[in-house]
This record gives C-alpha cells, sequence and structure tokens, in this order.
C-alpha cells in the first residue's frame, strides 16, 4: 500500500513538473510572462503612429498578419503585407529608404517582424498593434478582401 502510494505521489510530480513545462512554452506569442512584449521593438500609442502617418512619405506600414484578419478587424489604409511566415522570404523587396512599422493585431508578431527587419539593416521605428490602436481611439479601415479569382467586369464581355 505504501509503495502504491509512493507510485502516485512521483506520478503527481511528473505531471505538474511536465504541465508546468508545457505552460512556459505555450505563453503566448509575443509576450513574457510578464505581459510585456518579448521583442525589442518599440510598441507605438496611436498617437505617434499618427504623428508618423501625418507625413507618410518617410513610413512605411508591413502588416504581418493574414488577410482575413486584416479584413475582419481592420488595418491601415495604405500598407504592405507581407505575412509573418514569409517576411524573411521577401524581406530584400522592402523600400530600404523607408521607416519601417510593423502591424499585427497586438503587436506580438509585429514586435517579431520589427526585430528581424532590423537585423536585416532596415529602419524599423517600432511596432504597433491594429487592435490596440483602435483602442486607443483611432480609426481602421474594414472591408471585405478582394479576391483574385474574382473575374473582372470586362471579362466575359461579348467585342
Amino acid at each position: 500500500m505504501h509503495m502504491k502510494r509512493s507510485i502516485q505521489i512521483a506520478l503527481l510530480t511528473a505531471v505538474a513538473t511536465v504541465g508546468s513545462a508545457f505552460a512556459q512554452q505555450t505563453a503566448p506569442t509575443g509576450q513574457n510572462h510578464a505581459g510585456a512584449p518579448a521583442s525589442k521593438a518599440r510598441i507605438l500609442k496611436r498617437a505617434e503612429l499618427d504623428s508618423l502617418l501625418a507625413q507618410p512619405n518617410p513610413v512605411l506600414l508591413i502588416d504581418v498578419r493574414r488577410p482575413d484578419e486584416v479584413s475582419t478587424i481592420g488595418g491601415f489604409p495604405v500598407y504592405l503585407s507581407i505575412q509573418i511566415s514569409e517576411l524573411e522570404k521577401y524581406w530584400q523587396q522592402i523600400p530600404k529608404d523607408r521607416q519601417i512599422v510593423a502591424v499585427s493585431n497586438h503587436a506580438g508578431r509585429a514586435g517579431k517582424a520589427a526585430d528581424l527587419l532590423e537585423t536585416k539593416g532596415l529602419k524599423v521605428i517600432g511596432a504597433v498593434g491594429a487592435q490596440l490602436y483602435e483602442q486607443e481611439g483611432g480609426t481602421l479601415v474594414k472591408g471585405k478582401p478582394v479576391s483574385a479569382a474574382a473575374p473582372s467586369a470586362s471579362s466575359g464581355a461579348a467585342q
């Protein structure tokens, strides 16, 4: 009976240890345990981004979200869309003469993108979360994404 109790305690200890390790590995992406961004990128507030967008020529917003996120949550009127999973592949296509602001929903992926782009030598100002921007009083553009497979009005017209 004592041996059975020792095995149960050992199993419970092992499960608790594995559960704790799993919880640490599955912390929300882009955040540490204190809730602060895990990246080195500065998270921009609404007022800072609005100030930058008042003179948009030197600034380039790179939205690293999926198109469905941009269409349902909303985004900014002008941006370059490169999903975070494709950023390493296409970073060389980003203009080198622009100041970069990376965009995601809560700035987690944007922070990671900003860190990556900075290591590639790009001028990164910081990261912004579209939903955080909206919570601070900013306005996002919402709409349906354009489907590349949708036929145009002129295709199929008789000549």
